[in-house]
């Protein structure tokens, strides 16, 4: 009887990627981004005073705007016009929170997880370091900190959520000529 939870308690204690572990540990990360994209993107004003919540949404968008065309079994299947939804969306929220449009995403969404991580163990200094990357962060650790902590709604955020939800959603339903 107890061997039945081995498994589990085996996948519980894998070191997990602390950028795309977006369902803690059990998935498809890109799956659970995109599944939770319309509740953490579809209003980011919900992020208005918890900066490490918006930080941690803006990670969100930079993984899903580079997730689907990387991917290599929904990527050639996407529909053509979800990445410039995905990418409109990243570049809304680059705008707001000052992040330098080129700003590699692996790296810059690294750094905003970071920064989440740190806010929430109460790590101010951590934050600042993690939003401190030169080429990335143009409004400053401070000044990217103090957008993150007043995070309007972003519509273009808000539609590249529900187009991510929708596409996975289509390509999950079985076709008729498999």
């Amino acid at each position: 009887m107890k061997t039945r939870f081995l498994p589990f308690l085996l996948l519980a204690a894998c070191a997990q990627d602390p950028v795309t572990d977006y369902l803690g540990g059990f998935g498809d990360p890109l799956r659970g981004a995109a599944l939770y994209a319309p509740r953490n993107l579809g209003d980011t004003s919900v992020y208005a005073g918890d900066p490490a919540g918006a930080a941690m949404a803006a990670a969100q968008m930079e993984f899903l705007a580079r997730s689907f065309t990387t991917d290599p079994v929904r990527g050639p299947s996407m529909s053509p016009t979800l990445q410039p939804l995905l990418e409109a969306g990243r570049d809304e929220m680059r705008g707001y929170l000052g992040i330098a449009r080129g700003a590699p995403g692996e790296a810059t969404e690294r750094r905003l997880r970071g920064a989440s991580e740190a806010l929430r163990a109460g790590d101010e200094a951590a934050a600042r370091a993690a939003l401190s990357e030169p080429g990335i962060f143009t409004a400053g650790a401070a000044g990217t900190l103090a957008r993150l902590a007043a995070m309007p709604a972003l519509p273009r955020v808000r539609e590249a959520a529900g187009a991510v939800n929708a596409e996975l959603a289509r390509l999950d339903r079985p076709s008729r000529f498999r």
